[in-house]
């Protein structure tokens, strides 16, 4: 019998961690891909305080070290279901854990254009990670799909790789933080192409080219790569006949709680106005807090 179950090992999955765990109590955490969510697929980061400028992996990196030096246990293990009656039994792909208190983090993944042939293109051409993918495009010319913080970025560290870089973005303008705008401008090699959709992707084996569209007209850009930067989609399935989700699929919260007692919800897949990972890390102190406030009334 755990103290405290959270299932995801994003930023807030971690951070609820160290804190239950420094608060000596029994902990698990139950991630079913890879450890730093989607912060880990992030090449560069700037935001975060106490560092000028980090890579998303190095941060979850960091995060994991403080996590193992504090022995906090972490299966890998996908959460299929949650039973709750007088405490929490989560069941996993390879076995079941049993706790008095459950955080979900299980955070989000990317969004997709929704077009043909794009998922059979998915690491042929298909990417979400410059981190992980951005090398295999060096001098080459590569499309960046979105207009927001996590498109520009990818454009800025893609203009320092590839010899063009496309951002395409279908409304009239970026959403991203003014100072990566600036940035962008300042690279010779990225062109904008605003009030833009991607009509067609068009490629057997590997991509290669897309059919875009504007008021100028339909037109055919040859590109090595695409990367899709559209936004996330919440992984809140597991608790969608549990806990109150909204119509976006979020799990409802008031300050992380939920409408089960000790069922607490923290990071990207919670309701809320601003996701970034400082407000991840935030969600996983006020998670863990209200777990262990329950924990010991």
């Amino acid at each position: 019998m755990y103290d405290v179950i959270i299932i995801g090992c994003g930023p807030a999955g971690m951070t609820a961690g160290i804190y239950a765990k420094r608060a000596n109590k029994k902990v698990i955490i139950i991630e079913k891909e890879s450890i730093g969510g989607q912060m880990a697929s992030s090449p560069i980061i700037e935001n975060y305080p106490g560092y000028s400028s980090i890579s998303g992996s190095e941060l979850a990196n960091n995060m994991y070290e403080q996590l193992s030096n504090l022995d906090v246990e972490i299966e890998l293990d996908e959460a299929k279901n949650i039973i709750v009656n007088d405490h929490v039994k989560v069941i996993g792909e390879n076995n079941s854990y049993e706790g008095k208190t459950l955080i979900i983090a299980s955070g989000s993944k990317y969004k997709l254009l929704g077009l043909d042939n794009e998922e059979n293109l998915i690491g042929k051409g298909i990417h979400f990670c410059v981190s992980c993918d951005g090398a295999f495009y060096k001098n080459k010319t590569v499309a960046v799909i979105g207009g927001g913080n996590s498109a520009v970025t990818n454009a800025l560290a893609l203009s320092d790789i590839a010899k063009k870089v496309y951002l395409i973005q279908k409304i009239d303008h970026l959403t991203a933080e003014a100072v990566l705008i600036q940035k962008m401008a300042e690279k010779n090699n990225i062109e904008i192409l605003l009030n833009t959709s991607v009509d067609q992707i068009n490629g057997q084996d590997e991509l290669e080219n897309i059919n875009i569209s504007n008021e100028k007209g339909e037109k055919n850009v040859k590109i090595d790569g695409m990367f899709i930067s559209i936004g996330l989609i919440p992984q809140s399935g597991i608790a969608e006949n549990l806990l109150q989700i909204n119509e976006y699929g979020y799990i409802e919260s008031d300050n992380c709680r939920t409408n089960i007692p000790f069922v607490f919800v923290a990071g990207d897949c919670r309701d809320k106005k601003v996701r970034q990972i400082t407000v991840a890390t935030s969600d996983g102190t006020t998670a863990a807090i209200n777990a262990l406030e329950y924990l010991n009334q």
